[in-house]
């Protein structure tokens, strides 16, 4: 074990079984440079420190990223990697030119803060630390940062569920034009499958058993959501439009896209749709004048020549609403149903009963008529003119206990507590011994 300097830095050189390590300790105080030495010795016993993890930890943040994600492409799906590396070009912007050894806790705080000012939300931060915490933890160098880098706290907003006359505004709203049409299919799906919109887009006619009535989510975010869908008469009708449709621009093949690529009026089944964002935007947030009646894009003033009424304050009742909403919401549905948690689990991919919490949004007025109907038990039982028992059926797992107290000890414990003793305890006492 030694510490020596090149230049006026510290740098170590010392051995763990037989292994050799020798690193820049990045620091000019010769008292930071041993407490900092003695760290890297008990990593290196603990197996967190490897030659060739500091060989990794020498490359600059850009490469070391992009061989972290090159290694975790294999287990992520392709829009995943897309996301991933999308994420890393931000990263890089502060910290790509400098060398994964060198990286400190005030460096990452220092990108942190500069994400936070740009109005980033806090979690693609937290997207973003997951790749940086990925690199440091393959170069053996996250322990040095985890009790200081914690994620950013998230709003516990988990969606929105819609009414039942929500649901129906969007369904009529999203048929009103033919631009939409593809929306409205897609939300007609999502509404009575659970699906999410990417399981949706990469449904193919060979998913689909248009005999059983049923389709096969092939790929999905997790592996619980490969899963198989009964289609509902709402959902099996959607497909029978969409089967219309594509027989329409000729023949239709199993490998074939359900949502085929649309550009320009052409429409290419051998590639999925992308995004069908500007009808979703431009449908929820369709407002309708009070005046006139005409409906119209937000404005300030009516488009109607006759009418032109202020509109500042006139909103869309579905303004805001996510297409990912549409999942959470047939999962609300399917909570509140007489569907066990199993089911709900098995339709809607989920892993875990707290995920399933996550997603359902249970009304007030579920919950109000659930809490009724104990109201309601009671009040029958009280109008029967019957005694109030625990079990309705003829008390077989619960006994009066009072029948069971000798009437001394009784009146002691009446006496004891300073009750008055019930109908019943007043019948035990009186009772002869």
């Amino acid at each position: 074990m030694a510490l020596y300097k090149r230049g006026k830095t510290w740098h170590t050189d010392f051995s763990v079984d037989g292994q050799r390590f020798r690193q820049s300790l990045d620091t000019t105080d010769w008292r930071e440079a041993q407490a900092q030495e003695k760290v890297l010795i008990g990593a290196a016993k603990a197996g967190k420190l490897s030659a060739t993890k500091q060989v990794f930890a020498r490359l600059t943040f850009r490469e070391a990223a992009e061989r972290f994600l090159q290694d975790r492409t294999p287990q992520l799906a392709l829009l995943s990697v897309r996301t991933e590396r999308e994420r890393a070009k931000a990263i890089n912007q502060k910290l790509g030119d400098v060398q994964v050894a060198r990286l400190t806790p005030d460096v990452i705080f220092a990108h942190i803060r500069e994400r936070k000012a740009a109005s980033i939300a806090n979690a693609t931060i937290n997207r973003e630390l997951d790749i940086i915490r990925g690199v440091l933890k393959k170069a053996k160098r996250w322990h040095l940062f985890a009790d200081e880098i914690k994620p950013l706290p998230l709003r516990q907003s988990v969606g929105r569920a819609l009414s039942y006359e929500g649901k129906l505004k969007l369904l009529k709203t999203a048929a009103l034009r033919p631009e939409w049409q593809n929306a409205a299919w897609a939300a007609t799906l999502a509404l009575n499958t659970t699906m999410r919109g990417c399981e949706i887009k990469q449904l193919r006619w060979q998913d689909i058993d248009l005999i059983e009535k049923a389709l096969t989510i092939r790929k999905s975010k997790t592996e619980a959501g490969e899963r198989v869908i009964p289609l509902n008469a709402d959902a099996w009708n959607t497909v029978l439009s969409l089967c219309r449709r594509a027989q329409g621009f000729g023949e239709v093949r199993p490998e074939h896209y359900v949502f085929p690529a649309c550009e320009a009026s052409h429409f290419d089944p051998t590639r999925p749709q992308t995004s069908w964002r500007t009808a979703w935007r431009n449908l929820t947030r369709l407002i309708q004048c009070p005046v006139c009646g005409r409906q119209q894009g937000p404005a300030e003033t009516c488009g109607n020549p006759e009418c032109k009424d202020d509109l500042k304050k006139v909103k869309s009742p579905l303004a805001g609403l996510r297409f990912h909403d549409l999942r959470h919401h047939a999962i609300t549905e399917l909570a509140e149903s007489q569907a066990s948690e199993s089911t709900v689990m098995a339709i809607a991919g989920h892993v875990s009963p707290k995920m399933l919490a996550h997603y359902s949004h249970v009304r007030i007025q579920a919950k109000r008529t659930a809490l009724d109907s104990l109201s309601t038990k009671q009040a029958e039982r009280a109008n029967s003119g019957g005694e109030t028992k625990g079990y309705d059926t003829n008390h077989g797992t619960k006994w009066d206990a009072a029948e069971n107290i000798p009437p001394q000890v009784l009146e002691n414990m009446v006496e004891l507590v300073g009750l008055e003793p019930t109908t019943s305890s007043l019948r035990t006492m009186r009772s002869p011994s």
